[in-house]
């Protein structure tokens, strides 16, 4: 299973569409949550907001070359627990945490202005 895990798009790429319980990037489509840092696309699995903690985001705090992370959390807001802000804050990453399809949009448009932002996104339906 940890093969499995590992699958991922070995390149960054903006989000073509986003719904029914997926995302289009690249030419290709995944079903689930995704995590899109500079080094590539990984399948995220995290469902709910509630599923967001420090584990489930290892990867970004280990990429060390991003500015700001975008988190989509679904159709609903969500306020981040502190502590996991300030894992943010002690990283020198910026947070905006939004639902995802806010997310999706100011990624496609950071990600065409070549930032060095993340996202990490709840698949909606």
């Amino acid at each position: 299973m940890a093969a499995e895990a590992d699958r991922h798009l070995p390149q960054s790429a903006a989000i073509d569409a986003y719904g029914k319980g997926g995302f289009r990037f690249a030419g290709m489509s995944h079903r689930g949550s995704i995590l899109c840092l500079p080094q590539g696309i990984w399948a995220w699995p995290v469902a709910r907001p509630e599923e967001i903690d420090a584990a489930s985001l290892e990867r970004v705090f280990a990429a060390g070359d991003i500015d700001l992370l975008l988190v989509g959390t679904g159709k609903a807001p969500w306020l981040m627990p502190e502590a996991l802000r300030w894992r943010f804050r002690d990283a020198r990453i910026g947070l905006e945490v939004t639902p995802t399809g806010a997310a999706v949009r100011t990624y496609n448009i950071l990600f065409a202005e070549r930032r060095r932002v993340g996202a990490a996104l709840i698949a909606v339906e």
